[in-house]
């Protein structure tokens, strides 16, 4: 399609890309210190949701600090985060039975009590009632599809998406064209694996001297439980089965609310074995006996999948350029032992804030803040970030037997000493990076659902209530269309068809042989495919606005 010769443009001093914590937090704070300054800042926050909190796939276990520093009173201005943590166990699976950890074997770190458990996305809806009561300006359905750059390649803002492109690219008779949105300062807190923010790492050289960022798929479920069986406040997490040794991972279980159940299971992206489903080792760990009885008798009514961050404090890039930020998971904030980063989210959101009021009030716009990384050091983020840096390499060293108390003496050590013997232990390949060949791995034959406690995809996707406009272009591009069945089929049996948690990705016999099948109205926009394939051969990016999932409750 021919380029857009005009479009709208719209000024502010402030755009924000992303309506999760980070970018909702950073939103609240700008008018927060505008008010105490009586000053005025115009704030405009876009999200590709059809509405704020559509996208917002969590555990989730909360720790409320962030929330305690942003909106001291948030429990009575009605936060919906009510369930506190009163009884938090680990256990080690095995195929057939369990061994309960003693809580006592972890570092006070890994303690829940005092967190709460709940909805991330209900979350995010009500903190976006909070920054549109301060003035802030949300659009949701608005994905920001391209980046605005100056005469000096400063990031100047963003363009929308473009609404009613046909699949062959031509605009049909509802076309309309995407909005710049131009900026002072423009904020990116897409989350893990953000579209937008892989081009900024990539074109401003981010990730120099920093260890490559890593990930973990996690697949989660809600569920309604009779009450003879919901516990709230139990807070459940597990290793070992069904996974091996070498394959990192693990169950979540939240009881909260009335009668919620949010189960879950998340594998590190690293993995070696192409024919590995996550998806269904999700299913498989549910009817194990330490699980199944907690879920018989309920329903599951909710089903999403989400990318997560894992490289920690050595894969958090720079977190500055012209003309803009990183926040949240775009930077990499999450905790992985304590599987938490919506606090670290929010107070990087709050950091910018900072820097960008600060900024903002001395006359500046479109260059570098580089201050924001040096707040972001010296705050409690890396604070809670340093002491577990070692415990993802360690398990990817090590495997889950010898990884696990390796990473809990390294934490305690941390904790009690405040020094590591291993120092900053390095992550290596990229998660792409670490397939073994088919032809040197062992096939997974995983059971059939039982449509009881574990399903198939297909009914999975249904429950996240994901919907696409089909007359769009496909939102999921090959580089080169011959990879999948010419270099990915013959090497790795195209592992597509196995690590989207969506059934997106198949491989079709035809008359005239395989062919690479994309069935992207199905995409949740996991980003797994983006981070997973082998070749880096598969690229997403954004649908037409309000399309993907939509996660209440979750």
């Amino acid at each position: 399609m021919a380029e857009v010769a005009e479009r709208e443009s719209m000024e502010y001093d402030v755009v924000i890309v992303g309506a999760g914590p980070a970018g909702l937090a950073a939103a609240i704070r700008l008018k927060q210190l505008a008010a105490a300054a009586g000053s005025e800042i115009s704030v405009c926050l876009i999200e590709k949701g059809s509405e704020v909190g559509a996208h917002i796939l969590s555990g989730v276990v909360i720790d409320p600090v962030g929330l305690d520093e942003l909106i001291p009173d948030w429990k009575e201005q009605g936060c919906p985060l009510e369930t506190q943590v009163n009884d938090d166990r680990f256990y080690f699976l095995g195929p057939a039975g369990s061994i309960r950890l003693p809580n006592m074997l972890f570092p006070p770190l890994m303690n829940n009590h005092g967190n709460y458990t709940g909805s991330l996305s209900n979350v995010c809806k009500w903190l976006a009632t909070q920054a549109e009561a301060l003035g802030v300006e949300i659009y949701p359905g608005f994905p920001a599809a391209q980046i605005l750059y100056g005469d000096n390649m400063e990031v100047t803002g963003v363009i929308t998406g473009d609404l009613g492109i046909g699949r062959d690219g031509q605009p049909k008779d509802s076309f309309t064209p995407g909005m710049e949105l131009r900026a002072k300062y423009t904020l990116f807190a897409e989350g893990a694996r953000g579209h937008l923010t892989k081009r900024l790492i990539h074109h401003y050289k981010l990730t120099e001297g920093r260890d490559p960022q890593k990930y973990g798929i996690g697949i989660k479920e809600l569920w309604e439980l009779p009450k003879d069986k919901h516990k709230p406040g139990l807070v459940v997490h597990a290793l070992g089965w069904p996974l091996d040794n070498s394959t990192g991972g693990g169950l979540f279980m939240y009881h909260w609310g009335e009668n919620f159940c949010s189960i879950g299971f998340v594998v590190h992206l690293n993995y070696q074995n192409p024919y590995i489903s996550p998806f269904d080792e999700m299913q498989r760990v549910k009817t194990h006996p330490r699980i199944r009885p907690f879920l018989e008798g309920g329903k599951r009514i909710g089903y999403g999948a989400r990318a997560i961050t894992e490289g920690g404090l050595q894969s958090v890039p720079k977190l500055s350029f012209p003309g803009g930020l990183l926040l949240g998971c775009a930077a990499g904030f999450v905790n992985v032992p304590r599987i938490k980063g919506s606090h670290n989210a929010m107070k990087s959101g709050m950091l910018a804030a900072d820097s960008v009021f600060d900024a903002l009030t001395a006359g500046r716009s479109h260059d570098e803040i580089s201050d924001y990384e040096t707040r972001v050091k010296d705050s409690h983020i890396w604070k809670d970030l340093k002491p577990v840096r070692n415990v993802k390499p360690l398990l990817s060293r090590f495997g889950t037997l010898l990884g696990t108390p390796l990473g809990a003496l390294d934490m305690w050590l941390n904790q009690l000493f405040g020094f590591s013997p291993f120092g900053t232990l390095k992550h290596g390949k990229a998660d792409y990076q670490t397939l073994k060949l088919a032809s040197d791995c062992k096939p997974i034959a995983y059971p059939k659902p039982d449509g009881v406690i574990s399903f198939d995809k297909l009914s999975s996707v249904f429950l996240s209530n994901t919907n696409h406009e089909e007359d769009q272009p496909v939102h999921l591009r090959l580089k080169d269309p011959q990879i999948p069945i010419g270099q990915n089929l013959p090497k790795y049996s195209e592992p597509a068809q196995r690590y989207c948690p969506a059934g997106v990705y198949e491989v079709v016999q035809d008359a005239t042989g395989p062919r690479f099948q994309i069935n992207a109205q199905n995409c949740v926009h996991c980003k797994t495919c983006d981070i997973k394939d082998p070749a880096q051969n598969i690229e997403w990016v954004t649908p037409e606005g309000g399309g993907g999932p939509n996660y209440p409750n979750m």
